[in-house]
């Protein structure tokens, strides 16, 4: 007996039985399970709607929506939690991520800020005479300008000048300090100055490396950077490499020519300073001491016939750039080129611990004690930082 065939029913329920009553009741219980098993097309579904309004029974409104909903409206399901995940985080995260346009080429940003301030690349905006315009992920066009640049790393802040009507998405931030070699992670960004909020996918692949980034005129050695094998190309520099929650834990900044599958980015903790400094005093400050110095390790130590394998020396630049800025914090309390500095603050400078990344936790204007092998004697030196800004 095929459905059609089914005798037609009057459910008048004061003409029947009991025994009618419940024999019914089984009935359209067993319509209804079978239904909501075979029911898989729109067109099917109309014609069981059909033969029910025979039988004087309405589909309530609501299940008659979901079932056409649910045939008319197709949508790609992740097939993995972290799939899911990734298409979740660049869902979220792309509004708020931008490509940065100058006289001199374009690049990458992303906002930190409903009123429109942009995070990049220092040498993504380098030219400090040109017009910057931030294109959003929705294609609309502001102007902004450079409001400052990190004089250390390869960072800088831009403001939306249209930040003061509008209100703009923003990309939430992590933390870098709890990063695991391993863990997967997305980069976004501008790729080949031409292809916007393109995305990439990876792990980072090593932690605490040192880099020197170089490209036209910029050159800068960077300490502490993320290495990750998630694809960064030219015009990715200053976008945002995220983890699987969503949060920015570094900025894209370089590539590493001659090889595959290597990318850099600065720890999103280390920009977390410049962005409360741009907000509360409008600029990027360090703390300065005013030596040029190399590390020495083995190599260095035997070059220069020292006694000690750690530490910071003090040397000229290799254009002749004196060793001791004048009238910086390390001249006002004599040191000298030939100086080892050995510690700061009671902390040893080694290759792992370098004396960029100690000072990097003090401010200007702290008192702090150096210890410095000068010749065979050991002084102890204190110094009050000076202030180094861009």
């Amino acid at each position: 007996m095929s459905l059609y065939d089914l005798p037609k029913f009057n459910f008048s329920w004061k003409k029947k039985k009991p025994l009618q009553i419940i024999a019914s009741v089984i009935f359209v219980s067993i319509v209804f399970g079978f239904l909501s098993g075979a029911i898989s097309s729109a067109f099917f579904y109309l014609q069981v709607k059909d033969y029910l309004e025979k039988l004087n029974i309405n589909l309530p409104p609501v299940f008659e929506k979901e079932i056409i909903e649910k045939e008319t409206v197709r949508e790609y399901l992740a097939q993995t939690s972290q799939e899911e995940a990734i298409i979740k985080v660049v869902k979220e995260a792309s509004p708020a991520v931008v490509s940065i346009i100058g006289e001199l080429g374009s690049g990458t940003g992303f906002i930190v800020s409903k009123d429109g301030l942009v995070l990049t690349n220092k040498h993504v905006v380098l030219d400090k005479d040109a017009e910057y315009t931030v294109l959003t992920n929705d294609g609309r066009k502001f102007s902004a300008k450079v409001l400052a640049k990190d004089p250390v790393q390869d960072l800088a802040v831009l403001e939306i000048e249209q930040g003061k009507t509008e209100s703009f998405p923003v990309v939430k931030l992590g933390n870098s300090d709890y990063l695991e070699i391993g863990q997967a992670v997305i980069a976004i960004g501008n790729a080949l100055a031409e292809f916007r909020n393109t995305v990439s996918v990876g792990v980072i692949s090593g932690l605490g490396r040192k880099i020197t980034a170089s490209g036209g005129s910029f050159i800068e050695i960077l300490e502490d950077v993320i290495q990750t094998d998630a694809a960064i190309n030219k015009g990715n520099s200053g976008g945002p490499l995220l983890n699987l929650k969503g949060e920015v834990i570094g900025i894209n900044t370089a590539m590493a020519f001659g090889a595959q599958s290597i990318g850099f980015a600065i720890p999103i903790n280390k920009a977390k300073k410049d962005i409360e400094q741009v907000k509360t005093i409008g600029k990027i400050i360090y703390p300065f001491l005013g030596i040029r110095y190399v590390l020495i390790n083995e190599k260095v130590k035997q070059e220069y016939g020292l006694s000690k394998d750690y530490g910071a020396l003090i040397v000229e630049g290799g254009s002749g750039e004196p060793a001791i800025w004048l009238d910086s914090a390390a001249d006002k309390v004599g040191l000298r080129q030939g100086d080892i500095v050995l510690e700061f603050n009671n902390e040893r400078i080694t290759i792992e611990n370098s004396l960029a990344k100690i000072i990097m936790k003090y401010n200007p204007g702290d008192e702090v004690v150096l210890k410095i092998l000068r010749g065979e004697q050991e002084i102890i030196v204190e110094v009050v930082l000076d202030e180094r800004s861009e």
